[in-house]
């Protein structure tokens, strides 16, 4: 990980997105096993089917998925991808806290057609709302020859 007096190049927001992509394709597997978790527990058990259990169900492994690879390391497999480190703003890694906190507003940043990410390509840090609320921000790491996030 870069240290805090070392240059850092904010992530673009095309960059952002090619990440966003490929973490959203692992979500909907890492949720498609949840729900055959899910009704399976339920027909065996007999427990009534509730839309708010099951939303808040489906929010928590979700946060758990992000909020895992935030606090490992600062890179989910699409950051990876994309040469893409997830940070403090001081530069230190990501705590639970930290983590759980942009899992959260990121839902928010999302959820008026994305406003609040898009936003980052006219941030002059390149931050979205939800790296803005949090402390954090998303770095590029240094790019390497043939790689799909180099430019």
């Amino acid at each position: 990980m870069k240290t805090l007096h070392s240059p850092v190049t904010p992530a673009p927001l095309w960059r952002r997105l090619a990440a966003a992509l490929y973490d959203g394709f692992l979500l909907l597997a890492v949720w498609v096993v949840a729900v055959f978790l899910d009704v399976l527990i339920r027909d065996l058990t007999n427990l009534p089917y509730d839309t708010r259990v099951f939303r808040a169900y489906l929010f928590l492994v979700g946060l758990l998925f992000f909020t895992s690879f935030w606090t490992r390391g600062g890179q989910t497999l699409g950051m990876r991808v994309w040469q893409l480190q997830l940070r403090r703003t001081d530069g230190r890694a990501l705590g639970i806290l930290t983590a759980c906190t942009r899992y959260a507003f990121a839902w928010l940043a999302w959820l008026p057609l994305g406003l609040g990410v898009f936003w980052s390509a006219l941030d002059p840090q390149r931050r979205a709302w939800h790296d803005r609320l949090s402390g954090t921000e998303m770095i590029v790491l240094r790019s390497q020859p043939g790689h799909p996030g180099t430019s």
